[in-house]
């Protein structure tokens, strides 16, 4: 699908703040040394880069038959530049890169770090559209200090890139803050199926081997991206309004998934009763084969370890409280995705509240409990990840550290005490039209700050300073007796990311 001004516009608006700050300081001159770059993210300094707008990939990766061996792929960029560039910096490591294009015409490159630096024959000025095509190898087998990018299956491959691993799979600008249209593609040996975001648009076979081609109707963050390649079963039935949802699983275990699969419709329906339609045009689960140790709401195919249906001991309330999870991440996080990460608690805070409520209607687990719980291990949380808003940086190499308790139900904590203070029904309308009003764009806390005062005809400045960045938790509305734990256990955080 081409990207018309209309999609795009909005997305260049949210992302200017960040990159503003940045571009100043960190565009370079043709003449100095290849040097990485950033958008200024305070987690992940060097993740995204400044200069110019991305409104297209296009991907393409044909795997060899085995998950062992690098993918010859080629990455194509369509993107409307923000200043005038002399080069081009792209986020890309663990591939070989073996030629550049820009505008059709070769272009030098270089690594820096974790960049791509690319000088074109011409510089480009500010507000021109240019094209980068890249044709490189995307390695499956990860280095030991890194995790993310490439999940190796049992039959195959998936993607797992949050927060900071898109660029470990393919060229990109792999900052949320600038989401771009996606068509991917995948040519893989006869016996395999693949599966990407979106919809699909084509397959063509030849020779041996099969080409998919999938297309997203809406605009992705590059860490929401996601491929599977497996000996697998896509299996399709009919959700809300006619949705078409699909689900990806290992032919072999598809009958003992069914009777799981088939809950998504209904949880969908239950998600749209709280927030309003669901943003996509399609949806599904993704089960796979690997030990991953989280599930991941990869935009329309949300990526859950088949583990978590089949092992006996997990109850059936906590499978599908999980499962509303990562469908609650397509409103929050994914629709509407973070501006940078430290607004990560908006994803996973409102992805963790939607899994209580559920587990509380559906279950009869009650979240004053679990918030009382929570309530009780929040400033341990906060000494050791920070809170939830001003979460700490994640060790090097370890870049899922961010996803700590404070920005689960450390988050889901501050969002229960927001409902205390506005009241349930001013609360209910918040999130309703805080996904309608950012659907498909970014957005960042303060949005979200202005927006709650805003409908509750209150400043709330000072509560959510308290709550969002305090070193301690503030008293909680309405319970004044709730204390916090000095000493025992931490209370629950959820499995998913």
């Amino acid at each position: 699908m081409l990207l018309t001004p209309h999609a795009r516009t909005p997305r260049r608006l949210k992302a200017a703040a960040l990159l503003a700050s940045a571009v100043s300081v960190c565009l370079v001159a043709a003449s100095a040394p290849a040097a990485p770059l950033g958008v200024g993210d305070r987690l992940f300094p060097h993740l995204g880069n400044p200069g110019y707008d991305v409104a297209s990939y296009d991907l393409s990766f044909t795997y060899p038959g085995s998950n062992s061996e690098p993918l010859q792929a080629v990455t194509t960029i369509d993107a409307w530049t923000t200043t005038s560039l002399d080069r081009i910096n792209l986020d890309f490591a663990h591939g070989k890169v073996e030629s550049v294009e820009v505008d059709g015409e070769p272009a030098a490159f270089a690594s820096a770090d974790e960049d791509l630096v690319v000088t074109p024959e011409d510089a480009l000025p500010s507000g021109s559209w240019m094209r980068i095509t890249v044709k490189h190898t995307s390695d499956p087998v990860s280095s030991e200090d890194r995790d993310g990018g490439w999940v190796r299956t049992t039959d195959g491959l998936a993607m797992a890139n949050q927060a900071d691993a898109a660029h470990l799979v393919f060229p990109c600008n792999d900052h949320p803050s600038d989401k771009a249209m996606f068509t991917i593609r995948v040519t893989a040996p006869d016996g395999y199926t693949a599966v990407a975001n979106g919809l699909p648009t084509g397959v063509d076979r030849a020779a041996g081997a099969t080409t998919w081609t999938y297309r997203t109707q809406h605009p992705m963050a590059t860490e929401l991206a996601q491929v599977s390649i497996g000996r697998s079963t896509v299996v399709h039935r009919e959700g809300p309004h006619g949705l078409p949802v699909r689900d990806v699983v290992p032919t072999k275990h598809r009958e003992a998934l069914e009777p799981w699969l088939k809950k998504t419709p209904e949880q969908i329906s239950w998600m749209e009763s709280k927030v309003g339609r669901y943003p996509f045009e399609t949806y599904g689960l993704l089960m796979a084969d690997a030990d991953t140790g989280f599930e991941l709401e990869t935009q329309t195919l949300s990526l859950f370890e088949r583990e978590l249906f089949t092992e006996p001991a997990y109850p059936q309330w906590y499978v599908e409280s999980i499962m509303v999870h990562e469908l609650a991440h397509q409103w929050f996080g994914d629709s509407v995705a973070p501006a940078s990460w430290s607004d990560l608690w908006l994803n996973e805070g409102h992805a963790t509240w939607y899994e209580a409520l559920y587990a509380e209607e559906k279950a009869g687990k009650p979240m004053e409990a679990r918030m009382k719980a929570a309530y009780g291990a929040s400033d341990r949380w906060r000494a050791a990840g920070g809170p939830p808003a001003a979460p700490k940086a994640p060790a090097p190499g370890q870049k899922i550290g961010i996803f700590r308790p404070n920005v689960y139900d450390g988050a889901a904590l501050a969002l229960y005490a927001l409902r205390q203070e506005i009241g349930r029904e001013t609360f209910e309308r918040l999130e309703r039209v805080w996904v309608s009003r950012h659907e498909d764009g970014t957005a960042a806390t303060d949005d979200f700050v202005r927006l709650a005062s805003e409908l509750s005809g209150r400043d709330l400045a000072g509560f959510f300073q308290d709550w969002l960045y305090g070193e301690k938790t503030p008293p909680m509305p309405g319970h004044p007796e709730w204390k916090a734990v000095t000493a025992g256990r931490q209370g629950s955080a959820t499995a998913g990311k």
